[in-house]
Formats: structure tokens, sequence, C-alpha cells
């Protein structure tokens, strides 16, 4: 049903802490691949950032690390639209209309926000309990059609969908009306659609990155241990510390991929030298089979290093000209404001705001 809007992907980071490993081999670098193929729009989602905690210590420098990780991983922000989120009133705007769109019983099915607030639920913001709306907002604000999605995010763009298709249906005649939509079939009824049902990306199985000090945990910037994880912001020397005391099983590399089962550690190594030389595991297997971690290790060193230090080196360099990055992100407002502009008419004219 998108396949008659204009073909458009929007993607979001939300800048909580520093990058690491898993989330530039499991979003970043794939945002890279998409902008050859697609237009994009990639958006900080620094008002998202604020769901879950309220006070930061400094979010200004956290969005532009972020928009510093996009450019330094190779993202066109000329060629394509590097914003934050916060810089276009729109987000809020349809995030509004989109909260009364949605009902109370979509929101308490969301699976995120039932592990985020825990058993403390009344304490939680009601902005955590409303994130999947302003999610629903940033991505048809734009009315992209595709937006690349982890697993924890699956259930937030059929929300996403499910408050597309009741806007479409509940407005169809006024839609229609104004010449604004699009002819769509929702089951057996062709109604007037003005946004798109969005759909999801799929760039082939994002990389499970784990812990290097635990390969039953995900890699996360909230671990207490820094050597946990391999931050984007790290240099060679660190990013070699942190694989050379990785965790590892005494037992030499397998012969075959199977035989990783049950060695969490072995099966992290591999698999982050696997995503970092864009391999299979069994390619890496077939290398190494039978092979000290003593020999592996500075393998995945080299390569780690060879793959990761020129985005550090850029980002660091980024990072140290404020300035210039403010420069890029009020370049992108303003060319994603001018589409939002365009929506929320259109969005104010169905709904019937004077």
């Amino acid at each position: 049903m998108s396949a008659t809007f204009k073909p458009l992907v929007f993607s979001g980071v939300q800048p909580t802490g520093n990058l690491h490993l898993g989330n530039y081999l499991g979003a970043i670098r794939k945002f890279v691949a998409l902008q050859d193929q697609h237009d994009c729009i990639f958006c900080v989602v620094d008002m998202h950032s604020i769901t879950a905690q309220l006070v930061h210590e400094d979010l200004k420098g956290q969005t532009r690390s972020i928009a510093a990780a996009f450019i330094a991983s190779g993202i066109d922000p000329v060629k394509h639209i590097v914003f934050n989120q916060s810089a276009v009133p729109g987000h809020a705007e349809l995030a509004w209309i989109f909260n009364c769109v949605a009902r109370i019983g979509w929101m308490n099915r969301m699976t995120q926000f039932k592990d985020k607030a825990g058993k403390d639920r009344e304490n939680a913001s009601l902005g955590l309990l409303a994130y999947p709306s302003l999610m629903a907002a940033d991505i048809l604000l734009y009315r992209a059609t595709h937006v690349p999605v982890g697993e924890d995010q699956k259930q937030h763009l059929e929300l996403t969908r499910d408050i597309a298709q009741k806007f479409n249906i509940d407005f169809s005649d006024r839609i229609r009306a104004t010449g604004l939509g699009v002819e769509m079939m929702v089951g057996e009824e062709k109604v007037s659609g003005f946004f798109p049902m969005t759909e999801p990306l799929i760039e082939g199985p994002a990389p499970r990155v784990m812990s290097l000090r635990d390969g039953s945990k995900k890699m996360s910037k909230s671990d207490p241990s820094d050597l946990s994880r391999i931050n984007l912001t790290d240099d060679a020397d660190t990013i070699a510390k942190k694989i050379r005391k990785a965790k590892t099983d005494p037992a030499p590399l397998p012969e075959t991929v199977e035989e990783l089962e049950g060695r969490p550690e072995a099966q992290n190594l591999v698999g982050i030298y696997a995503a970092l030389s864009d391999r299979t595991r069994k390619d890496v297997i077939d290398e190494y089979a039978g092979q000290q971690f003593s020999v592996f290790k500075p393998a995945l060193v080299d390569l780690a290093v060879n793959v990761l230090e020129p985005v550090s080196r850029e980002m660091h360099r980024l990072m140290d000209d404020p300035s210039h990055i403010d420069a890029i992100l009020k370049d992108g407002s303003a060319r994603a404001n001018a589409i939002a502009a365009k929506t929320m008419a259109d969005v104010r004219e169905i709904i019937g705001f004077v």
C-alpha cells in the first residue's frame, strides 16, 4: 500500500550515553548502506531521551556525538538529511494528534513500556507510556515508507501502522475531499489515505553483539565496566586492550559453527569478527578452526582497529568543532522542517483546525 507514496527511509537514534560496537554494527553501519539506494532522513531523537530520564548531564553533547557518529561512519549530510528531533516542532504537534488517535489499550500492550517501567509503573513518566506515539509521529511526519527496525522496535512500528490506518479510515472522506490522499484498500474497504502504511526495512540479520566480559549479556552502554564494550570513541590502543582482555574459554576454536553453541564468549568474538569483515561465521571458523585465542585475538584486534579507528578519529575531529556539527544539524533541521511544515498544514486542514 505504501508503493504509491514517494519512497523514503526514516531512521532515528536516541542520544543516551556513548555509542558502542553493537550500535555501530546493528544500526549505524546499516544506515550508511541504505543511503546508496534510498532517500533517507537520519534523526537524533533527543525528545525520546527524556522519557525515561528527564535530566541529563550533557544532552547537547550526546546529541552532537550521535550526529558525529553518523557523519564519521559515512552518512552524507548533504545528499540526505541529518538533524535533531527537537528542532522540528512538528514532531511534538503530530505526536499530540496521534495521542488522540491511539487507544489506551494499544499503549498498555507495549512490552517495552512494561520492561522499562518495571513494577513501579505508577511512577513512570507519561512520556514513557506515550513514547510509541511520538515514534509514530517521527516516521509519519515525513510520510516515510520504510524504517529499519530491530527486534525491540517491531511492536512500535506495528503501532505506527495502526495509528496511520485509524487516521486514514476516520478521516477518509475529508482526505478525499481535500485531494490530499492516496486511494488504498483496508481489508475490503477502499479509503483515501494520507499516511502510508510504513514497512519495516530488513537488511539481513543484525549481529547480536554481546559483552566482552560476559557473552550471555548484550553489549550495553549502561554496563559499569568499560571493558565490557568497545565505544566508537575508543582509540586504537583502547580497542586493542579491550579485545585482548575479552573473556574467553580455554578450548581452541571449533571445526564447525554448531560447536560454538554453549560457548557464548567464543561465539561472540567470532560473530564480531564476521560482522566487521562482512563474512559469515562459517567463513571465520573455516579459517581459524583449531586455533587458540592467542592467535585469533590478535587477528581480531587488527581487524577491529582497521575498521573502527578511522571512525573514532573522525568522531573526535568533529566533536572538537561543535559549531561545525551544529551547522550540519541546523541545515538538516531546516530541510526537515520544510517537509514537516507541509505535512502539518495538510493534517490541520484534514482535521479542521483553523
